[in-house]
């Protein structure tokens, strides 16, 4: 087994975090906080946009399973890359949408997706996933952890996560467990 890690934000890690437990080749996923100036944030001073963190999740992969330039088509497909600091009616900094790789070739493929996105057109504006080295990740409070799981009755789950998941379903059936 040859395993990478990466962390992805695109929005509320409850979302990203739901969608990306589906796929093969992914070992494990921790919803957290990333990218800010303060040690050991918790949701509340993350949620209140003052530490510069984003929602985020790590995710450790397969690489004999599942590529990394699977798992950005995956990524740019169930969030809006080219929206500032906002998904849907999450706003702030909290909810950007950001790569952090380990590797340079994590980097390397996700600013040649972004170049990819950017001279498709697809989108009516560029792409602003900032792309960053991995720093220091801080796990999320344990309610947050397999969230869709214990809450898929909850509005959220069911207006938000669902169609996620149904995208997921439709575009990249050949990647789910």
């Amino acid at each position: 087994m040859k395993t990478e890690t990466v962390i992805f934000g695109g929005g509320c890690f409850w979302c990203t975090e739901a969608v990306f437990l589906k796929l093969k080749g992914v070992n494990s996923i921790v919803s957290g906080y990333a990218g800010g100036d303060l040690e050991n944030p918790n949701y509340y001073e993350v949620s209140a946009g003052n530490t510069q963190h984003a929602e985020v999740i790590k995710i450790v992969f397969d690489l004999k399973i599942i590529a990394f330039k699977d798992l950005l088509a995956v990524f740019f497909a169930v969030h809006n890359p080219t929206s500032t600091n906002r998904q849907g009616n999450d706003v702030g900094t909290q909810y950007r949408s950001v790569i952090m790789y380990s590797t340079e070739k994590q980097k390397k493929e996700s600013e040649e997706a972004i170049k990819k996105i950017n001279d498709s057109k697809q989108f009516d504006s560029s792409v602003v996933t900032e792309i960053l080295p991995l720093g220091k990740f801080f796990a999320a409070e344990e309610y947050h952890q397999n969230y869709y799981q214990k809450n898929i009755d909850q509005p959220y789950c069911t207006y938000i996560i669902d169609p996620k998941l149904k995208k997921l379903q439709e575009k990249f059936e050949n990647f789910l467990k």
